[in-house]
């Protein structure tokens, strides 16, 4: 998997979304001991069973996960606007409003209408070592990344290959916290050889899916994807390119700008992925879900220059649903107005009161 935005920090590199240029974020699920396109494209099972499949939801090209009868949480850096549609069990549920933690990645959108189940979340700050399913959607693992040697080429990992928006999971184990300047702390997760049939990687398109830790009997969401290790090259020289690697030794690394050379060594560098670690946020998620979580909240007005838009919303309005009406102030010119609210709304008549002008709505 993938995600991306945001500068990572020393070391990783690589943000998990679709904008390349920029560091990348993480894709889609890629594992050590498959290439297979069809591999765990359904929920785990066995001991896996309800390991957070269950609330995974789609948000555009991402995931995101309910966390709470009306809010879902992502990757902020995998963008959005109010009026667009999540799709989880089968319901297309309309966001309407977007709440940014100051201090991570992450993002919370309240949507109308309720959600059927919602998952818990991991308070506990012993992540480390602990086992993890990890979600996202995105590319395929692609072609052979290799390093010639004295005596044979060496494989290291995989480049990633086409994207295709299919939901995945894998399996991990949290290696260590790290942290970055804009993100937080992060749960990184190494992609080593070792781990089993399905140790996992991400990739471009993975950005907000969720990461579960088991804790007594119940799997809670412990992390949201937010980056990778990347991009590698096999030179000093050229745009280089982003991969899966088990092994960075006799690689090249980005690192400021600049190629540096990995030593190859007899043991394992393994690269890995990030993820925003929720524990280290359980205040800010749990005041944005309580202050909002009676009512569905007033239409939000939009209005653009021409009647095909786009449409943007006026930061200006004030709606009061006792009267039904919403204020701003007189445009300078021309409008076309609409309301985007939970209930079926309409515009009922628009006049003016000196300065200001009053909108009803029905």
């Amino acid at each position: 998997m993938i995600c991306g935005r945001l500068q990572p920090p020393r070391g990783l590199s690589v943000l998990l979304m679709l904008a390349l240029s920029l560091p990348r974020v993480a894709v889609a699920v890629l594992f050590y001991s498959t290439a297979d396109p069809a591999y765990n494209t359904n929920a785990p099972t066995g001991v896996l069973t309800n390991s957070g499949w269950q609330f995974q939801g789609r948000w555009g090209l991402f995931l995101g996960t309910v966390i709470a009868p009306k809010y879902f949480i992502t990757a902020a850096h995998v963008g959005g606007i109010a009026g667009d549609f999540f799709h989880f069990r089968g319901v297309d549920y309309s966001a309407i409003a977007l709440f940014d933690d100051p201090n991570s990645d992450l993002r919370l959108w309240r949507i109308c209408g309720t959600f059927p189940g919602y998952a818990d979340l991991y308070s506990s700050s012993n992540e480390t070592g602990q086992a993890v399913v990890v979600f996202g959607r995105g590319t395929q693992r692609g072609e052979e990344v290799v390093v010639p040697g004295a005596v044979s080429t060496s494989l290291k990992g995989w480049q990633w290959g086409p994207q295709d928006g299919i939901q995945r999971w894998g399996t991990n184990l949290v290696s260590s916290i790290s942290s970055a300047s804009s993100a937080g702390d992060l749960l990184k997760c190494n992609f080593d050889a070792s781990g089993g049939p399905n140790e996992a990687h991400l990739s471009v398109g993975d950005s907000g899916g969720g990461v579960f830790i088991k804790e007594g009997a119940v799997w809670k969401l412990a992390g949201i994807n937010y980056a990778v290790d990347s991009p590698y090259n096999t030179n000093a020289s050229g745009a280089g390119f982003n991969a899966a690697i088990f092994d960075e030794g006799g690689l090249y690394k980005q690192l400021a700008g600049n190629w540096v050379l990995t030593p190859d060594l007899p043991q394992d560098l393994p690269g890995g992925f990030y993820a925003t670690r929720v524990s280290a946020h359980l205040t800010w998620i749990n005041s944005v879900v309580q202050a909002m979580q009676a009512s569905d909240p007033p239409p939000s007005l939009f209005s653009s220059t021409i009647i095909g838009g786009p449409y943007h919303k006026n930061t200006d309005a004030v709606a009061d649903p006792n009267t039904k009406t919403v204020t701003l102030p007189i445009p300078p010119s021309t409008r076309f107005y609409r309301l985007l609210g939970c209930d079926p709304t309409r515009i009922s008549s628009i006049n003016t009161n000196g300065t200001m002008l009053i909108i009803a709505y029905q």
